[in-house]
Order: structure tokens, then sequence, then C-alpha cells
């Protein structure tokens, strides 16, 4: 007869499930540490906005000096890339690959970078938002990377209003087009 002693499960012992759901967040912050675009995927690690600008607060601070790309920060990966007067960053878990986490923030530069025309600044970026905001969605659903080609993520974000079937547009899409063809209907 043998006997085994019962362990209990700690995160050392644990082999962890795969998930797709590999992007904690995605932020693009001023270089005054100011939310300029903030999205989170995981409720449970940020449940709230105080706790989400309390994680970019510290973030910041230690990075905006920094000269590397890869921090580790309260148990969680964290990736960035600065330009000009904006910092571009991606969450994952502490044990997320770092690779793969970083193809997801050349995406999200290599993008905004491709849809600014190359002036990825914070005036260009707020002009520009609602195709930015968009190409993120194209990319990340949920914390599930769907997309990391820039080219892909440019081409799906930049369909133009004519291109959307009437049931799929905003309403102001819809007020913008009916605008235009009244305009065009008044100068025949």
């Amino acid at each position: 007869i043998h006997f085994y002693k019962r362990s209990t499960m700690t995160l050392d012992n644990v082999l962890l499930e795969p998930t797709l759901d590999t992007v904690k967040a995605l932020m693009i912050l001023d270089n005054d540490g100011n939310r300029i675009l903030v999205k989170y995927y995981d409720k449970e690690t940020f449940p709230n906005v105080a706790a989400q600008k309390k994680f970019e607060k510290s973030l910041f601070t230690k990075t905006h000096k920094a000269n590397a790309e890869i921090i580790m920060l309260d148990g969680l990966t964290c990736l960035y890339k600065s330009s000009v007067d904006l910092f571009f960053y991606v969450v994952g878990s502490g044990q997320e690959n770092e690779l793969l986490l970083m193809s997801v923030l050349d995406c999200l530069f290599n993008t905004c970078s491709g849809i600014l025309r190359k002036n990825v600044d914070k005036k260009s970026l707020c002009d520009n938002m609602e195709v930015i905001m968009l190409a993120l969605d194209e990319m990340i659903d949920g914390g599930m990377i769907l997309e990391s080609d820039p080219a892909q993520v440019i081409s799906r974000a930049a369909l133009r209003s004519d291109d959307i079937p009437l049931g799929e547009q905003t309403v102001a899409q819809v007020l913008q087009s009916a605008k235009e063809q009244l305009r065009w209907s008044l100068l025949k």
C-alpha cells in the first residue's frame, strides 16, 4: 500500500490552461500620462476606472523615461513603444508570450502610422480617432487577437461609408451620406 501526500494547488505547480484571451489592455497615452485611447478587456484585473487609472499612472511613471520595450508590473507583462508625444502600450498576463504581445504592439503602432500617414502625434490621432478605434476593434475583440497584419487592419478600417450597407451604418454616417446626396442634388 502506497500513501501519497496530497498537495495543494498553487501557481507554481499548476499547468495553466491555454486561452485565446491574450490581451488584457491596449493603451495610447500622451506624454503627460493622460488617456487618449484605452481599451481594457479583463474586468477582474481592472474592475473599475479608478483601478485602470491607477495602473496607467504607475505604468507611465515606470516607462516614460525608460529605454526598454518590456516591463513586468503588478504581475502583468507590459510592452510599450513611444512616438513623438504618444506612448503605445499592450498589456498581457504574466505568463503570456512576449513575442505574441510584441506582434500586437507592432500592429497597433504600424496601423496608426499607416492611418495617420506616418504623422503619429497626438493631434493627428485625435483628428482620426474614429478610424483608430475601428482599427483597434479589427485587431482585438474581447482580448482575443483577430488580426496582426497592419495592412489588413488598415484595409478593413478604411471602408468608406458608401461601401457600408445602410443597415450597418451609424446614425452619423447616414446623416452625413444624406447631406452629401442633398448637396449634390442641389448643385445639379
